[in-house]
């Protein structure tokens, strides 16, 4: 409890205790009605005091139809007929209702103020030497940063010296550390839990993860659901109408009985009107279905997944069909070696090492893939031991080593022009031949005339005699928990699963095959995948919604077309987390399911509320007006409704084990 919670807490003991000592004692017989009436008032001030001020400021603002008006009303009505006990029992029940409720949405709140906690305050600036303290604002594009064990990187940035470990929970809800060496990309918000790091800023301040995930939350109020909006209308037409009507039933059946010449009983439907006000306060819907959807936007954020407005939980309830970008997305988005073959003769790791060597040049995404299969079986690359490397174009690589060698890695068609016959390959990758002509051949040249560091000038592609050498399998993977993302998502009710790729027809079969997705469509352009998504929403249902899932600037057009955008946190570009209404922060497929899940507890927890409350209130209402329900039932009708209705509301933070 905070300290206003403890003041308020405080209160409710005081007033109960005078409340119980009041009522025990024999006031009315001995001293008089005069008296029970200024000590009873102690208590409903002590109590009600903040209450009173409100509904007096809302009456001189013009906006007088809330809550607190209505207590006001019904609690000075009740003392006024006499009713000390019930009067300040209602006010007291109300801040005890109150407090509770201020207690869940501060439980509530702890899921988003933890995320608060990855601001950083400040940045390490080294100059000559020495730590300065800065403010990360101040910190620019391309600044060298030093983060310390125990503190939280500040800015998003690229490690240039030191190892350390990560924590990443606060942006990803994973609790497994990240370890990270020169080289690595790290983002702000993190926590560097072991060795010193040196670090150079990529973005800005206001630019970085922490910033972007805080911005994110803070603006997801500003998205109502449709539940939301229909309660904000509701009690925008409903207090004033309950007051009306309060009034109308302590007014008309008195005068109609008077007219008709019978006892008015004035005080008996002053006492009903006033029992149909208390019941008649719509604290529970007003509180319970925003801090309904507040908790599973909190407990969604806990999860590594930040959704952007309640309106997007809302619809994604409603999920039928998820349409997914493949590279990034389902796949690692890096290149790997799958599979090698070498020709007779030849060992695998000669076939990696001239592969690997023949591209140590190139920065293509399939090269450093072949770097990175030599440095897993151990083997060293050294670019000096290249002469000359040539791109051919639409072919490969033709390189020239200084043992004598001449290596050409590349397609069939290069393979092709060197006279080779090789095999034909038709499982999932990119298929890269060698072939190599040997130092003897290439020494023919050399006792042309040619000194042997020149080989390259000498030594020529088409008078070499070439031999086959192998060839190696690139592909670029599904990630580990994609296959079980499909299926997480057909056991939640998603019919349709769908993979939108510019990549080619035989690699998007592959994976779709792999992953069990329901369909494919490859070989697209950005502005194809944006035709594909509004073909589909053209043959859903109104009723059903299409997500859509990337992570690259070229999905940011989709991410916006679709009823639902999901972009990948972490790896994601900064136009595809800006389109998108939900962003997975740890880039993992699997969190998709989660989110829908997590979606439609929260939705089931808002319509379980909405119906019990409007249920019991109608029906103490009725019996409130026929007089068959005394200030205790609406006391139970107000403040205990709204209790267990604030209960249930409390239940969305729970997401663990949805």
């Amino acid at each position: 409890m905070n300290k206003k919670q403890k003041k308020v807490l405080v209160r409710i003991i005081v007033s109960a205790a005078l409340i119980l000592i009041l009522s025990l004692l024999p006031i009315k017989e001995v001293w008089g009605g005069w008296l029970r009436f200024g000590l009873f008032m102690i208590p409903y001030l002590i109590i009600g005091y903040d209450i009173l001020r409100k509904a007096f400021k809302s009456v001189l603002n013009r906006q007088p139809f809330d809550e607190c008006f209505l207590m006001a009303i019904a609690t000075v009505g009740a003392i006024c007929l006499g009713e000390y006990v019930e009067g300040v029992a209602v006010m007291l029940f109300y801040q005890i209702g109150e407090l509770f409720q201020s207690v869940a949405v501060g439980k509530s709140r702890k899921n988003i103020s933890d995320l608060m906690d990855i601001r950083p305050d400040s940045a390490n600036i080294e100059v000559d030497g020495v730590l300065t303290e800065v403010d990360p604002d101040e910190v620019e594009v391309g600044s060298t940063i030093v983060v310390r064990p125990g503190e939280k990187v500040p800015i998003d940035g690229v490690v240039l010296d030191g190892t350390s470990t990560l924590n990443t929970a606060a942006l990803t809800g994973e609790s497994l550390p990240r370890e990270v060496a020169p080289g690595d990309e790290v983002f702000s918000g993190t926590v560097n839990t072991t060795g010193l790091l040196h670090i150079r800023t990529t973005k800005e301040f206001g630019e970085s993860t922490a910033s972007k995930i805080l911005e994110l939350v803070e603006n997801s109020g500003m998205h109502k659901s449709k539940p939301e909006n229909f309660i904000t209308k509701f009690a925008r037409y409903y207090t004033p109408a309950v007051v009306y009507s309060a009034l109308a039933l302590a007014l008309l059946p008195p005068i109609v009985r008077m007219l008709l010449g019978m006892p008015p009983e004035w005080s008996d439907w002053i006492h009903r009107a006033l029992t149909f006000l208390v019941i008649s306060c719509p604290c529970a819907l007003v509180i319970s279905i925003p801090l309904s959807f507040f908790g599973g936007i909190g407990g969604a954020s806990r999860e590594g997944i930040l959704v952007k407005g309640s309106n997007y939980l809302d619809i994604l309830s409603q999920t039928k069909t998820v349409v997914f970008d493949k590279t990034g997305t389902l796949t690692k988005g890096a290149f790997e070696v799958t599979d090698l073959k070498p020709a007779a003769g030849v060992s695998a790791d000669a076939l990696v090492s001239m592969a690997a060597l023949a591209e140590v040049r190139s920065t293509h995404p399939i090269s450093k893939s072949l770097q990175k299969a030599a440095a897993l079986r151990g083997l060293t690359i050294s670019e000096a031991d290249l002469v000359n490397a040539e791109e051919l174009s639409g072919r490969g690589v033709e390189a020239r080593f200084r043992d004598g060698r001449t290596v050409c890695c590349g397609n069939e068609k290069l393979m092709n022009s060197l006279s080779l016959t090789v095999p034909a390959v038709t499982d999932y990758g990119t298929v890269v031949y060698v072939a190599y002509a040997s130092a003897v051949q290439a020494a023919k040249a050399t006792a042309a005339g040619a000194q042997a560091a020149d080989v390259e000038a000498a030594s020529d592609a088409e008078t070499a005699s070439y031999a086959y050498a192998g060839y190696l399998l690139i592909a670029d993977t599904p990630k580990e928990t994609s296959k079980e993302a499909i299926t997480a998502l057909h056991e939640a009710g998603v019919n349709r699963t769908i993979m939108l790729t510019g990549d080619n027809e035989v690699s998007a079969a592959e994976v779709a095959r792999q992953l069990g997705l329901s369909e494919y469509h490859a070989n697209l352009l950005p502005q194809d995948k944006v035709a594909k998504v509004e073909e589909l929403l053209q043959e859903k249902k109104d009723s059903d919604k299409l997500v859509f899932v990337g992570d690259g600037i070229n999905d940011a057009p989709v991410l916006a077309r679709a009823d639902i955008g999901i972009a990948m946190g972490a790896m994601g570009s900064d136009a595809a987390i800006e389109a998108a209404d939900v962003v997975l922060m740890d880039d993992n497929p699997l969190k998709i399911a989660k989110a829908i899940r997590i979606s439609r507890k929260c939705l089931r927890i808002v319509y379980e509320n909405i119906y019990f409350a409007i249920g019991v209130k109608l029906i103490c209402l009725v019996l409130g007006a026929l007089g068959l329900a005394n200030m205790w039932l609406a006391i139970f009708a107000d403040v205990g409704v709204m209790v267990l209705a604030v209960l249930n509301a409390i239940r969305a933070l729970n997401t663990k084990n949805v």
